[in-house]
């Protein structure tokens, strides 16, 4: 198949989606199929091979400026073009660390209606390039794009699927009325897209009531990655006897690691908590630098502040050395999480992990056997979760050794390139019978 796949950049950071987005189209290359990806906003930032077409739609200067005064939504192309240069595009990119979602609903409610929004010229510019490579399907990578995704349809003809990636959450923090208008103009848009792809049941589920749409309208088809280079370490660990919890996300407030660190916290104070130690990984913005430095001062107020190494943002082949000597991984995300990506790049290193009962993690230890579930929103529990595999070598080796074997035979990356395949296959078959159903 020829399949335009049109991605967000997420302003220069290692960002989930992102690096899911360039697997599964890199993926699908692999499987034979020929992939257009198509960076917006800002370029992909991935830790693999970036397949990602050069250049970038909806560059994020020219969509912010043409939101913002009516002068830049009829330049010519050639300063649209220095706008969208990848350094000015980066330097946007790192202050956008500190943009709080909230200021961002007018902007977002623009992009969402599509030919109707204030960046209709770049839609044009989307649409024009589409039409010469003339794909077979067009995947749309979030919800926000459906306003496009309209336009491409009744464009081209061909279907149009869109990914569902965690929606809920920014919306919010949008301020009203904005957020009620961007749910009723997702609603009203959502009607007239071919499919949709969640990672989990439990996101099909939430979606499909937030969106007002038929649950068999939204696939599942669950994530997967590059399993290269991920492999247990040879005995996780720091020097001598002390045992490791990791943390591999995002460091913010949404992400749990307030939780984790108060955990650790109760575990150290227990017999034997002087071998624990805390090793936390991840991409910090500007906005959560406050965050973490309160946590910072907590932890050296505990006396706790030799025990605990910020690693910070980490690319492939420092992420694999992060979790090759870690013997446990807990990201007690406060929300309920879609995805949870660093659960499956944990269990492919051999190292259980800890989460919160709610979101896609019970799907995904159900699945790969690699772990515990505690009650979500408390230290007290998660520090007693940890305890249980902290005290039993033999346990934290089975559900280890389980989850890896389970992640390499259900969740590598061109198992989910197949799924993705069959579900554009699917939606190819059936285009005449939607078309009218849409029309």
């Amino acid at each position: 198949m020829r399949i335009a796949y049109v991605a967000a950049g997420a302003g220069g950071m290692y960002c989930g989606s992102c690096l899911h987005d360039n697997t599964l189209a890199a993926a699908l290359i692999a499987e034979g199929h020929e992939v257009a990806l198509l960076p917006t906003y800002t370029p992909l930032r991935t830790d693999e091979v970036d397949v990602s077409r050069r250049g970038v739609f909806y560059g994020a200067v020219n969509v912010y400026l043409q939101q913002k005064l009516p002068l830049f939504r009829r330049t010519p192309r050639a300063l649209d073009r220095l706008l969208d240069r990848p350094r000015l595009l980066g330097w946007v990119g790192r202050l956008a660390g500190a943009t709080d979602a909230r200021d961002l609903g007018a902007l977002t409610l623009s992009v969402l209606q599509g030919e109707d929004g204030h960046q209709r010229k770049e839609l044009e510019r989307l649409l024009d390039w589409l039409a010469e490579f003339r794909p077979e399907v067009v995947q749309l990578t979030n919800a926000f794009f459906l306003g496009v995704g309209t336009a491409i349809r009744r464009r081209l003809g061909v279907p149009v699927v869109c990914g569902l990636t965690g929606e809920d959450l920014f919306m919010e923090e949008l301020r009203e009325p904005y957020r009620g208008q961007v749910v009723e103009e997702l609603r009203r848009r959502a009607g007239r897209i071919d499919g949709f792809v969640a990672t989990s049941r439990y996101y099909a589920d939430a979606m499909s009531e937030l969106l007002r749409v038929e649950r068999s309208h939204i696939h599942v088809v669950p994530l997967g990655i590059h399993l290269e280079g991920f492999a247990p370490g040879d005995g996780a660990g720091s020097e001598g006897d002390a045992l490791t919890i990791g943390y591999l996300a995002r460091i913010c407030p949404e992400k749990g690691l307030e939780l984790l660190v108060e955990a650790f916290r109760l575990l150290a104070a227990e017999p034997g908590g002087e071998r624990l130690r805390l090793a936390i990984a991840g991409y910090l913005g500007k906005r959560d630098a406050p965050y973490l430095a309160r946590l910072r001062e907590r932890l050296a107020e505990w006396g706790l502040a030799a025990a605990v190494e910020v690693v910070g943002e980490v690319d492939r082949r420092r992420k694999l050395e992060f979790l090759q000597r870690i013997d446990l991984l807990s990201v007690p995300a406060t929300y309920r999480e879609p995805k949870g990506l660093y659960v499956l790049e944990a269990l492919a290193c051999g190292v259980p992990v800890v989460q919160p009962r709610h979101g896609a993690f019970p799907e995904l230890i159900e699945a790969t056997g690699g772990g515990l579930l505690v009650d979500p929103g408390s230290a007290p529990a998660l520090a007693a979760g940890l305890r249980q595999l902290i005290d039993s070598p033999q346990r934290r080796w089975e559900l280890g050794s389980a989850g890896r074997r389970a992640v390499v035979e259900r969740f590598g990356d061109r198992q989910m390139a197949r799924r993705t395949a069959a579900v554009y296959e699917s939606l190819r078959r059936r285009a005449p019978v939607l078309a009218e159903a849409l029309s």
